[in-house]
């Protein structure tokens, strides 16, 4: 697989606590120059961002992140402002304890009231798999698959564990309705991103693919 197909599938991260405004444009800078599918960045720098990028790569941020307990009023709040700001693409994570509870309907409820406040931007559910059973796992896919949303995604990058082959292939197995799958945390290498892609991620949420190549670029690791 092409180098340049790998990255046009790499939302370009950074969410640690500690990244400046000047971190935040390095991002920008790779993600333009590498050709990412995304850059994902704090909210609280989107519209920084976006000033600075335009049109040259697309914006994406994180909502009711990491936890995913705020309240459906919250998260609406911040997926509408995050766009009203230039977000192109939000990622939101559920309420892990309704999943547990069986709520699947305020769940499903709850993606579908978020898409409406992305007015038109797309979605990405994050499920947080390392803290699911197999059997939460399908049933995510079921709500997803059902609900307005654009992508499932496996993990924050903050939690016990990131992205799995075998959480890839589950997902390839249940998705429908047109729904796309996107992997995060612990991709770690050029290998790990093409067999993500090939089990059926359409996405990769990793800040390391564009560190490898700059690295190979100049000569070294």
């Amino acid at each position: 697989m092409n180098i340049n197909d790998i990255l046009s599938k790499v939302d370009h991260t950074l969410l640690t606590q500690t990244a400046d405004i000047q971190d935040i444009y390095g991002i920008c800078d790779d993600g333009v120059k590498y050709g990412t599918a995304s850059v994902c960045i704090p909210a609280c720098y989107v519209k920084e961002a976006k000033e600075y990028v335009g049109e040259k790569v697309k914006i994406c941020t994180v909502i009711g992140f990491p936890n995913g307990y705020s309240t459906t009023e919250t998260k609406c709040f911040e997926a509408s402002d995050a766009v009203s700001k230039g977000a192109d693409e939000i990622d939101m994570v559920i309420n892990i304890g309704w999943l547990k509870g069986k709520r699947y309907d305020d769940i499903l409820n709850e993606i579908n009231a978020i898409k409406k406040s992305c007015r038109g931007k797309l979605l990405k559910v994050i499920i947080e798999t390392c803290l699911l059973t197999d059997e939460e796992k399908i049933k995510m896919c079921e709500i997803v698959s059902l609900s307005d949303a654009d992508y499932i995604k496996t993990s924050t990058g903050f939690s016990t564990g990131g992205a799995t082959k075998s959480d890839i292939e589950l997902f390839a197995q249940h998705m429908t309705n047109g729904k796309k799958i996107k992997a995060a945390g612990g991709i770690s290498s050029i290998q790990d991103a093409e067999e993500f892609i090939k089990l059926g991620a359409d996405r990769l949420g990793t800040s390391r693919i564009v560190k490898i190549v700059k690295n190979e670029e100049s000569g070294g690791y």
